[in-house]
């Protein structure tokens, strides 16, 4: 077999045996199972995920995806993640193009146009190559997030970028996470105190108005409800 059938098998094999995992137990199967072949990908709206993860890994690799986009708050939360936790690589995944090459080639505000390509440059590429250096990768999907994700397995096989995907927190609500975040100090993109519930690049993230789903601030009125990393 090759090593990319044995790790399918892996995920297979985990996806039932862990089903019922709790996050620190799936993260702790993760470590032990790849080692150092794993990184943890945070989009910087909290530290919930690596909180959890350097408690089996302290020096994980965390993956940044460095659009160009972002706010200035979310900058500032990943320097602060790399202070608050100082054993972990924050691994900067960037795109071929910067902003103005991107510009130059497709028209300015691509993501206004035709923001799946828009992602798919400066997010999907950056991440699947970074990816490929890897066995496996951490998120922090959680099933109540989207009806997309509804059914988010906790390790499951990851076809679309070869390698295995582990999602601890899969099965937390909002009350669970929330939670944890008071309880241990989390940090969190200032942002989502006012209404910034889900945060991606700046010009495609507006606030949500009370009661709306947290995602609704994504890509308003572009019908567009995934960048593409997850489905």
């Amino acid at each position: 077999m090759t090593a990319t059938a044995d790790y399918k098998t892996l995920a297979e094999r985990a996806s039932k045996e862990l089903a019922e995992a709790t996050a620190t137990e799936a993260l702790r199967w993760t470590a032990e199972t790849f080692g150092d072949d794993f990184i943890v990908a945070s989009n910087m709206q909290d530290a919930v995920l690596i909180d959890l993860a350097t408690q089996v890994k302290p020096d994980v690799d965390v993956l940044f995806l460095q659009t160009g986009y972002h706010f200035p708050e979310t900058i500032g939360t990943r320097d602060a993640v790399q202070a608050v936790y100082p054993g972990v690589r924050i691994v900067n995944a960037e795109a071929e193009q910067s902003v103005a090459e991107q510009d130059a080639e497709y028209g300015p505000k691509l993501h206004e146009r035709d923001p799946n390509q828009c992602c798919h440059l400066r997010k999907v590429v950056p991440l699947r190559k970074t990816l490929a250096k890897y066995s496996a990768w951490v998120t922090g999907v959680r099933r109540v997030d989207a009806p997309t994700r509804a059914n988010t397995p906790i390790v499951t096989w990851d076809d679309r970028n070869g390698l295995v995907k582990i999602n601890p927190i899969a099965p937390w609500s909002d009350d669970e996470f929330n939670g944890y975040i008071s309880e241990h100090g989390i940090l969190e993109n200032p942002l989502v105190s006012i209404g910034y519930l889900s945060i991606g690049c700046a010009p495609c993230t507006a606030k949500v108005a009370p009661g709306q789903d947290p995602r609704s601030g994504r890509w308003a009125g572009q019908g567009k409800t995934e960048c593409g990393l997850h489905g």
